[in-house]
């Protein structure tokens, strides 16, 4: 059976999500994404099977290929950067995390348009000031959240944050509360913005600490990825 420990290893996600929760004072409702990411079709299947229902993937051709060979009905998200010119895709997605770059949005919104119906997306913020790190800056947050009022085919529903992955914990703690201020600014400019995307293996309980909605957990849930 393909990782037999999922169930072992979600009950202590789970356990350590609850923790963080009360540790937080937020009082937050959070969803665990599956990364599944460079695994084959089981790992989502053994997601489902384990009661998991959200999953998550980095790349579009990956994923659809995945999606075709899995048949139960799992929230697919796609987490990883989305080229413009493959933004009819996003149709297979419950939600796009990683609202990157204004250029995007317009792509993406003609979509939304097209379908008649706007597309579910998170604003990707770029909290750690780290150039390899795509998403907004703070400096230009609140400019891109009043432009995208005007976009009637993306519905803004959060943002999406990575950490350093040399971050200590104080840092931890201080980026994803600015990631948290960059919900305020969304939620400010009028966006139906509630979901707070971050948080990853190695940093999601402070990132649940922090306010959290939703968790991309690969490792944690499904070991060593294969290369």
């Amino acid at each position: 059976m393909a990782f037999p420990d999922l169930a072992d290893r979600l009950a202590e996600v789970n356990d350590r999500i609850g923790a963080a929760v009360e540790r937080g004072g937020h009082s937050q409702q959070v969803t665990i994404i599956a990364v599944t990411k460079t695994h084959g079709p089981e790992a989502a299947h053994a997601a489902w099977t384990a009661g998991l229902r959200d999953v998550g993937e980095n790349k579009i051709q990956e994923a659809v290929a995945k999606m075709e060979a899995v048949d139960v009905p799992l929230n697919w998200h796609l987490i990883g950067h989305l080229q413009r010119n493959k933004v009819k895709s996003i149709d297979r997605f419950v939600l796009l995390h990683s609202l990157d770059s204004a250029r995007l949005a317009d792509a993406v919104s003609t979509v939304g348009i097209g379908r008649g119906q706007a597309v579910d997306v998170l604003v990707e913020v770029n909290v750690s000031g780290e150039d390899t790190k795509g998403g907004f800056g703070k400096a230009d947050l609140l400019i891109e959240a009043e432009r995208l009022t005007g976009l009637a085919g993306i519905r803004v529903r959060g943002v999406m944050a990575m950490a350093s992955f040399t971050a200590g914990e104080s840092e931890l703690h201080r980026t994803f509360a600015d990631a948290r201020a960059a919900l305020d600014v969304m939620r400010g400019a009028g966006h139906p913005a509630e979901e707070l995307s971050m948080g990853m293996s190695n940093d999601y309980e402070i990132a649940v600490e922090e306010g959290a909605t939703m968790v991309r957990l690969g490792t944690t849930l499904f070991g060593t990825r294969a290369s």
